[in-house]
């Protein structure tokens, strides 16, 4: 069930307080969650719900979720995170 969602809330919960997980979630809001799906975007907020160990293990690449959508858009936030620090500024 997709819902619309505030951004700024979105963006809110992106902040963590845990340094290494700002520099990934917060700028993957800030370019990219506009432009997914509705589909994408809820699982985007699903795991904004989660422990901040399991997103660092998850977005490391250290853990993979056993939830099918939680394992999806990390995927999409660890392709886009990896193409934006090689794209020059």
């Amino acid at each position: 069930m997709s819902t619309t969602h505030n951004f700024q809330r979105i963006r809110w919960h992106s902040r963590r307080g845990m340094l290494e997980l700002d520099l990934i979630l917060v700028p993957f809001a800030e370019q990219h969650f506009g432009q997914l799906d509705p589909l994408m975007q809820d699982r985007y907020v699903a795991l904004l719900a989660c422990e901040d160990q399991d997103l660092l293990a998850w977005l490391l690449g250290h853990a993979e979720p056993e939830a099918p959508d939680l394992a999806a858009i990390v995927q999409l936030i660890r392709e886009r995170h990896g193409s934006a620090a090689v794209t020059p500024p």
